[in-house]
């Protein structure tokens, strides 16, 4: 089962979270595969790397709305997208313009010429007037001392350049996944609280010079992709901290914890379909004999006939029953 586990150093300005998705990512892959669109395995690992990603930045948060992770690649990736909502559940989905090499890593996937973008979006749930989403973006390249560009090879290391930017907090992120798991582990220097708020201390101050929270994120970074993809949440923690005080909370699991979702519905393919509108929906049946839509997320298709889109543009007293197809 899915899970995610929380947990603090004890006297220390460190808190951590290590998630597992486990039924929930193998459904996603499960619901490619039967849509007959699966993707290629760099661009199914980056997926759930994603996925595993945002639950941790959502569950960090505490956000009520939306989290959206989305990449823009210039490569054969053109995007990626993971969405997680306040309740931790998640989907994920990818746009991929041309053939994938087996050991493409971030870069060759779409960072080829140094135009790819991360941009995390939070989409509140209730809006005030006028409220915007906010958004931050960041390049998928790091620089060096002397400003050379240095692409970015894992997600991991450009969520912590967002992190650093846009909170001003040490963050680490390792991340990993396969057919099976998609697993990540997030270690993160708390924000200034209480005393030393109120004397000035500013959260930018103790970037990358906080004892505590470098020894924390140096064991954390030992840990390798085949042991996080491999070893349970008891041999991780025993393994990297055994030396630390932690405090850990329940875990959450089940309905109160991480868990494939899809927002997707016929009500709501109908209504992109009455967007069209009623001539251009009409061509489309006449040429192919019913319209198709397939979720780019979850991979259900829905199907409309003459009958379904006669209702479509029928008041709802006039209308007769129809196919309501769903594959």
């Amino acid at each position: 089962m899915s899970e995610l586990h929380k947990f603090i150093f004890e006297g220390q300005p460190v808190r951590g979270m290590l998630v597992r998705l486990t039924d929930s990512w193998q459904e996603v892959l499960r619901r490619r595969d039967k849509a007959q669109d699966a993707f290629a395995p760099p661009v199914r690992n980056l997926l759930g790397e994603m996925a595993a990603a945002t639950v941790l930045m959502q569950a960090n948060i505490k956000f009520d709305g939306a989290l959206i992770l989305q990449m823009h690649g210039d490569g054969p990736v053109k995007l990626a997208v993971a969405q997680v909502e306040p309740d931790l559940s998640f989907r994920v989905t990818a746009k991929v313009l041309s053939e994938v090499e087996p050991d493409d890593r971030l870069e060759a996937l779409m960072n080829v010429r140094g135009q790819g973008r991360c941009a995390i979006t939070l989409d509140p749930k209730v809006k005030k007037p006028g409220q915007q989403p906010y958004q931050g973006i960041v390049s998928l390249d790091g620089h060096g001392a002397d400003g050379e560009r240095l692409p970015f090879q894992q997600l991991g290391q450009v969520l912590g350049n967002y992190m650093l930017q846009s909170e001003q907090l040490d963050t680490q992120l390792i991340l990993a996944a396969d057919d099976r798991l998609a697993a990540g582990l997030l270690i993160q220097r708390l924000p200034a609280l209480g005393i030393a708020n109120l004397s000035g201390a500013r959260d930018e101050d103790g970037i990358g010079i906080n004892e505590a929270y470098n020894r924390i994120a140096h064991l954390a970074a030992t840990l390798t992709r085949d042991e996080l993809l491999s070893l349970d949440v008891e041999a991780i923690l025993r393994r990297l901290f055994w030396q630390e005080p932690l405090r850990r909370f329940a875990p959450m699991r089940g309905m109160n914890g991480p868990r494939f979702a899809c927002t997707c519905s016929r009500e709501h393919v109908g209504h992109m379909l009455r967007g069209l509108g009623r001539a251009e929906v009409d061509d489309i049946v006449a040429e192919q004999g019913r319209a198709e839509i397939g979720c780019e997320f979850c991979g259900l298709k829905y199907h409309f006939d003459s009958v379904d889109v006669g209702g479509l543009f029928t008041p709802l007293k006039n209308q007769l029953p129809g196919s309501s197809t769903i594959n």
